[in-house]
């Protein structure tokens, strides 16, 4: 595989929703919180914190903290672009794009992630592409769960590590 092939990656999930709501899991801090983080905190350009059930956009910055993680393990970033419907980006792991597309395809709403410019250096380029990749394979599913059949599969004990849940 050339290195340039390590540098994104992309996942699709197919989901029994709209994709309004699709979209709302991704582009709202407590969309997020349902299926994905512990507590998602954003403020806008002005540094004002943003509610829990506001639209996300293009400017806002965000800290994030995950169930299973302590506080330490936290992640800052911005969000790059917010249409308000089907197209949500943000800077995640090293600063790399992550881009949500949701759109129907065969009857069904898909939500589509690519995470792009990732280092392909040999020393972080395995731990980016397959620990990201993993990380999210993981999330989307518990997505697919929380939409579709109430369960939330992540793990919420701290004190239980190196678990696939977490």
């Amino acid at each position: 595989m050339e290195q340039s092939q390590w540098s994104k990656f992309k996942l699709r999930v197919n989901l029994n929703t709209s994709i309004k709501e699709a979209y709302e899991c991704w582009a709202t801090p407590a969309g997020l919180e349902k299926w994905f983080l512990r507590d998602a905190n954003f403020k806008d350009a002005a540094g004002n914190e943003k509610a829990k059930d506001s639209l996300l956009t293009e400017g806002d910055t965000y800290e994030w903290l995950w169930y299973g993680y302590p506080d330490s393990v936290m992640e800052k970033g911005k969000v790059l672009k917010a249409n308000g419907k089907d197209e949500f980006v943000f800077t995640f792991s090293l600063g790399c794009p992550v881009t949500i597309s949701v759109y129907q395809e065969a009857g069904e709403t898909i939500v589509q992630l690519v995470e792009s410019d990732l280092p392909t250096d040999q020393e972080t380029m395995l731990q980016h592409f397959v620990g990201d990749s993993k990380g999210w394979i993981f999330y989307l599913a518990n997505l697919k769960s929380v939409l579709e059949g109430g369960l939330d599969l992540r793990n919420k004990k701290e004190e239980l590590v190196d678990v696939i849940t977490a």
